[in-house]
């Protein structure tokens, strides 16, 4: 009799194993998961050192509940069970409901009705990163991605406004009626203006279409006319004569509009779409495709806006994020991804993702120009506030006007540090910001924090 019931269970235990496709298990819509919680504790969500982001405690009476250590911090990117699950919550479901503990440990829980422990999800996150820059985000609105450009890793991804996934529950009305779209990821779903960083895809055009852009030359006297509007450069300075590196060092919006009013827009929409904009994004969490509007029937106007990051063109701060990664990684996009290691409760190794090529975005040489000039930004430009800095460092500022209060702008900042052997890139935009809260601010601490 009890070799019968022992065959039974292994026949069993073998057929779950091998039928559960992680994908089905995954869906919302597949009722097997309410089983399979009936089965398995469900497992933890570990930070890249071992920190605990997410796991399972059990009450007082009885009833388990997802406790996460950190609240707010993490609150997006992790995501949350009750009332339905979002972020890697979701993503990893089926890896957290599936149990690789000892096959003997399985079979005396099974004998014995105990629940079986779950799998650990080990994330690419490090909190002190993630710390860093959700401290210095503080109380502003916007969002805060740092990958690692040579592995694709995501070492960190903030959103705010944020919630408590410990109180999700409790606060469920409340933040489904809040109008500041608190539940949404703005690291991967928001879409703004990208302001000035966009002007690091508008020069990389103009080198493409101009093999004399070394040569580039213009006079900057503060303002442009562009059909019936006139174009000011940022806080009406006048930067004079100016080449290309200098026109992205201290943003200079009317020698961008210059160039933008040159460019061939179908060749202009080619460079977007290898840029990946209008398209799919390599993403394990749900994202927003950025978006770039500019048409061959767009006027004077139109041309030079979009030139200069304003227009109609849209974008997430994770999509900047992975441009930069490529202009840092000679040309080439690494996969991002969110988790390193599937483990079992125990820590042994079920499955580890590895660093992998997704696509090249540019040519080598054109990323080391790139590089070089968002090197002077840093250096002498815009965003010389990181010149000092014991790493060396690129990037771009931006600001990104959003509606007609003139006195408060989305800040943008992307940036590369340690520029020879990139280690680290970080994309940052401030919603609303009234010029204290700058977006290269947040950047150099989380570049800090990493150092």
């Amino acid at each position: 009799m009890f070799v019968s019931l022992f065959l039974v269970m292994m026949g069993y235990i073998v057929y779950f194993n091998l039928t559960q496709s992680r994908d089905f298990i995954r869906s919302p819509y597949n009722q097997r998961q309410d089983a399979l919680a009936d089965r398995i504790v469900r497992g933890s969500i570990l930070d890249k050192n071992g920190k605990v982001l997410a796991k399972t405690e059990v009450g007082k009476s009885g009833k388990e509940y997802r406790k996460y250590p950190y609240g707010d911090m993490f609150a997006h990117v992790i995501g949350y069970t009750a009332k339905g699950k979002t972020g890697l919550e979701a993503v990893e479901n089926s890896a957290l409901l599936t149990s690789n503990a000892f096959f003997f440990e399985k079979f005396q829980r099974e004998l014995k009705d105990e629940k079986i422990v779950g799998d650990n999800v080990v994330t690419t996150l490090d909190a002190d990163i993630q710390e860093a820059a959700y401290d210095a985000l503080g109380s502003s609105k916007g969002a805060v991605v740092a990958i690692e450009p040579s592995t694709g890793k995501i070492v960190a991804m903030v959103s705010k406004p944020d919630f408590d996934p410990n109180t999700i529950s409790e606060e469920w009305e409340e933040l489904n009626e809040d109008d500041g779209g608190v539940l949404v990821n703005r690291a991967t779903q928001g879409q703004y203006a990208p302001g000035s960083t966009f002007k690091v895809v508008t020069a990389l055009e103009f080198m493409r279409e101009d093999s004399r852009y070394s040569n580039y030359s213009y006079k900057c006297g503060g303002e442009i006319e562009a059909g019936s509007n006139t174009i000011h450069c940022y806080g009406g300075k006048v930067h004079g004569r100016v080449d290309l590196k200098d026109s992205l060092a201290y943003s200079c919006n009317t020698s961008f509009c210059n160039i933008g009013s040159g460019l061939q827009i179908e060749k202009f929409r080619k460079t977007t779409k290898e840029l990946l904009f209008d398209r799919d994004l390599p993403s394990d969490l749900p994202f927003k495709k950025s978006k770039f509007a500019l048409t061959k029937h767009a006027g004077p106007a139109e041309r030079m806006m979009t030139a200069m990051g304003q227009g109609q063109t849209q974008v997430s701060p994770y999509h900047m994020a992975l441009i930069t990664s490529a202009i840092a990684n000679s040309g080439t996009l690494m996969k991002p991804y969110l988790v390193d290691s599937i483990t079992s409760y125990s820590g042994t190794i079920v499955s580890k993702n590895k660093p992998d090529k997704y696509k090249e975005l540019m040519k080598p040489k054109e990323a080391a120009q790139l590089k070089k000039y968002m090197e002077s930004v840093t250096d002498y430009g815009t965003a010389s506030v990181l010149g000092d800095a014991e790493y060396t460092t690129a990037g771009k500022t931006g600001t990104a006007e959003y509606s007609s209060d003139k006195g408060k702008d989305h800040s943008w900042f992307i940036g590369i540090a340690n520029v020879d052997n990139p280690d680290l890139v970080v994309s940052v935009v401030i919603e609303a910001s009234d010029g204290t809260s700058k977006a290269v601010n947040v950047a150099k601490k989380v570049f800090d924090a990493y150092y």
